[in-house]
């Protein structure tokens, strides 16, 4: 709900107008503003059910993807995911939650190519796109980073071998637990 001046950003970032216009009709084409003819931009704020709805959404196009990508990926492609999982429990042991943030888009970026398909690839960043602010909200809560990794374990596991099956419900259990924790987070 807060408002974008563009002549505010424009100064804040000591660029003319135009490129802020042009990042504001992004922003509204992905859906994280609001924004209409002759009026002020505004930070989008979906109510419960849409938020609920988009997440719902999301679960499924991860899960597919996480399902295609048991079967699809390549040794090197598999392996290349099992090294990022590894990578991510240091992070986790160090508690740094920017780099976990970083480090989950590429895990998950990772899981959308292996799935071999570029228009669910498309699908799936749009979406995520639209949900990034209230997904990376949810690392605020005590011991999320650690809940986060050890259910991405499962995931690897099962795309790992390739059972395509348990990728899928492991996956869109996964997102289930993201909405929860933002939602946990949003009641607190």
């Amino acid at each position: 709900g807060t408002p974008l001046d563009e002549t505010i950003l424009a100064g804040e970032f000591a660029v003319s107008r135009t490129p802020i216009r042009e990042a504001l009709r992004l922003l509204a084409a992905s859906g994280l503003i609001d924004q209409k003819a002759h009026a002020r931009a505004l930070v989008a704020k979906p109510d419960a059910a849409t938020l609920a709805g988009m997440f719902e959404v999301m679960a499924y196009l991860e899960a597919l993807s996480a399902g295609l990508s048991a079967v699809m990926m390549s040794a090197d492609e598999r392996q290349a995911l099992g090294a990022h999982h590894a990578t991510m429990a240091a992070i986790v042991r160090a508690g740094d939650r920017q780099a976990y943030v970083e480090a989950n888009e590429t895990f998950h970026s990772l899981i959308y190519a292996g799935a071999h398909n570029a228009y669910l690839d498309e699908l799936t960043r749009s979406t995520r796109q639209r949900l990034q602010p209230f997904r990376r909200a949810q690392f605020q809560t005590l011991g999320r980073l650690g809940r986060s990794h050890e259910e991405h374990t499962r995931v690897v596991a099962a795309i790992l071998r390739g059972d395509r099956v348990g990728a899928e419900e492991v996956m869109r259990s996964h997102i289930s637990t993201v909405e929860n924790a933002y939602q946990e987070l949003r009641g607190a």
